[in-house]
């Protein structure tokens, strides 16, 4: 294998690793788990409440740390370095799930949050590390590679778990609680053996320099914060994107990491909910090349809008359904809008961003991108248990969708900002 290819393909494997964490506990296992072993004495508000309260801590961390970790390893150049120790940590997080007593929930929420820690810490170094393994202007079929794996990976990882869940006898495993047990030790160690590649293939971005201390990382992590914000603030148009898509990527994320929650928490069983996870994982593929020629043809913008008003429609489809058949109807209008909204997320930004800083606005893109959920699942567990009705908690996702889509029009249309400052 040609050195060029090592590093790319190392790099991208470590999305085929990662991901596993991502499909198989974040999405489908811990929802269900949480409610039928570690929290299994509890009305389902009361777990989707303390679910989205999880969830929204792991993306809240990472917000605030992201910048003083970006720091340390800038100036360290110790990338690499600390996308294997996220790694580790969200890989061993997971195998500890397997000890956490049936109903022992503050536990399994610990671990579940410091997982899910681990993972989206991992995907900042990783997405950094982007025009390290890129050939001159491939950057963009780079970047497809890696959700190419990341999305082959989890479905592949997350049809095993599908088959020990349901017929652990196959498996020579004794229940299904055990099985899932075991699929979250295997999760961990797929994690960690597939973040091999990257970790002997992909050598460290940047020149070496002087490693700093933790004080001076914090300074120089919330200084460079505080000046790239300073900078945005310049270009309206970025100024007001960022905005509207930090709005409206927390209802995606939202959609994501609660959709199997709320599933569960409306009565619908086991394998129905893997299933349609998995149709979500396979058909997100085709359909990001399909809303990509969308864009293409109506402006990335224009995409953005159609696909968040499927999510509305799946909002309010999702607070009256009862039918299995239902669900996998909006388990698809997801598959085929999920990848989309982000993908020409990326593309309408890339057209907003003025060339000179396109690394530095990249960079806070990326930071909000990858902790989106803070809001959706704390608002969809507080509705949930406030109202005593978790089909209302399906609707609040709507303000997130409406609001982002409303700042997203006053954005101008798919222009340059280069000389647009505000």
């Amino acid at each position: 294998m040609p050195k060029l290819n090592r590093k790319l393909w190392g790099w991208a494997l470590y999305y085929w690793a990662n991901h596993s964490y991502q499909t198989a506990i974040i999405t489908v296992f811990f929802p269900i788990f949480f409610k039928q072993y570690w929290f299994s004495n509890a009305p389902v508000t009361l777990s989707t409440y303390w679910l989205g309260v999880a969830d929204s801590l792991a993306n809240l961390v990472v917000v605030l740390t992201a910048p003083v970790l970006g720091a340390i390893a800038d100036r360290g150049s110790k990338k690499k370095r600390f996308l294997i120790s996220s790694a580790f940590l969200g890989a061993l997080m997971a195998i500890a799930l397997y000890f956490v007593a049936k109903d022992d929930w503050q536990l399994a929420v610990a671990f579940y949050v410091m997982g899910c820690i681990g993972y989206y810490w991992g995907n900042i170094f990783a997405d950094s590390m982007v025009l390290t393994v890129a050939e001159p202007g491939k950057l963009d079929m780079t970047s497809a590679k890696g959700y190419f794996a990341g999305y082959l990976g989890g479905g592949l990882f997350l049809l095993l778990g599908v088959a020990m869940s349901l017929k652990p006898e196959l498996f020579g495993i004794v229940d299904k609680a055990t099985a899932v047990r075991l699929i979250c030790v295997l999760t961990g160690i797929w994690w960690l053996v597939f973040s091999l590649p990257l970790l002997f293939w992909v050598p460290e971005p940047g020149e070496k320099k002087e490693p700093i201390g933790l004080g001076t990382a914090v300074r120089s992590g919330f200084g460079q914060l505080t000046e790239t914000l300073k900078h945005i603030r310049r270009y309206r148009p970025v100024y007001l994107f960022l905005v509207a898509y930090w709005v409206y990527i927390d209802g995606v994320g939202t959609i994501i990491q609660m959709a199997v929650d709320y599933g569960k928490s409306i009565g619908f069983d086991t394998p129905t909910l893997i299933a349609a996870v998995l149709m979500v994982q396979f058909i997100g593929v085709p359909a990001a090349i399909m809303f990509g020629r969308i864009g293409e043809r109506i402006g990335p913008r224009n995409g953005i809008l159609i696909g968040l008003a499927v999510y509305v429609v799946v909002c309010v489809f999702g607070a009256v359904m009862h039918h299995a058949l239902e669900f996998f109807i909006l388990a698809a209008l997801v598959g085929l809008v999920q990848g989309g909204v982000q993908l020409l997320s990326r593309s309408y930004y890339a057209r907003l961003v003025p060339h000179e800083r396109a690394g530095e606005f990249f960079g806070f893109y990326n930071m909000l991108g990858d902790s989106a959920a803070v809001i959706g699942p704390f608002l969809m567990g507080f509705v949930s248990r406030a109202t005593g009705n978790p089909r209302l908690s399906i609707l609040s996702v709507i303000v997130l969708f409406a609001v982002g889509a409303v700042l997203l029009l006053r954005v101008p249309r798919d222009q340059a900002t280069g000389a647009s400052h505000g």
